[in-house]
């Protein structure tokens, strides 16, 4: 399991910011604080284990390479929320739940022979939940209840581009 110490080490104050406001969103859409926490930390979890295996050469070639386009595939999906939240009109949550199942496919490949069942289902819980176009929906609405925390997540999310940490 990893600690929390580890979770110190290798989430920064910008990532930190992010994941809290993802937290605020998720709980306040979904009414259920306790949901909000297991996906948020299924996703710590996944993305901790992801730079461990990262980080201590874990991956062959083919894996590295699945990996680099997962780089891409994020590095996309960041430039298309702020996008999306920064042109008006423009929003297509099929578009976002289209590339959030991009990154869950690529991420399941590149985890295949290192995590188990229990990591994979982490993984679709996760994406499960951010994928979901009405999730999406709810987040977009210009009218909605969740236009302040999208601000916030995109300012996290630029912060996150110009520091190249996406």
């Amino acid at each position: 399991m990893v600690s929390k110490s580890i979770a110190t080490t290798l989430i920064d104050d910008t990532s930190s910011e992010v994941l809290d406001e993802l937290y605020r969103v998720t709980k306040e859409y979904t009414q259920n604080k306790k949901e909000a926490e297991k996906i948020i930390k299924n996703l710590i979890k996944t993305v901790i284990k992801l730079a461990i295996l990262y980080r201590n050469n874990q991956f062959n070639q083919d894996e590295l390479a699945l990996m680099e386009k997962f780089k891409k595939k994020v590095h996309q999906l960041a430039m298309t929320v702020v996008s999306f939240h920064q042109v008006d009109y423009t929003f297509d949550r099929n578009v976002l739940s289209r590339l959030l199942n991009e990154c869950r496919e690529m991420l399941h490949q590149i985890i295949q022979r290192h995590l188990t069942a229990k990591s994979h289902g982490r993984v679709n819980n996760v994406f499960d939940h951010f994928s979901d176009c009405e999730f999406l929906a709810a987040l977009y609405n210009p009218f909605g209840n969740f236009k302040p925390h999208l601000q916030k997540l995109c300012d996290g999310i630029n912060k996150m581009l110009d520091e190249e940490n996406i």
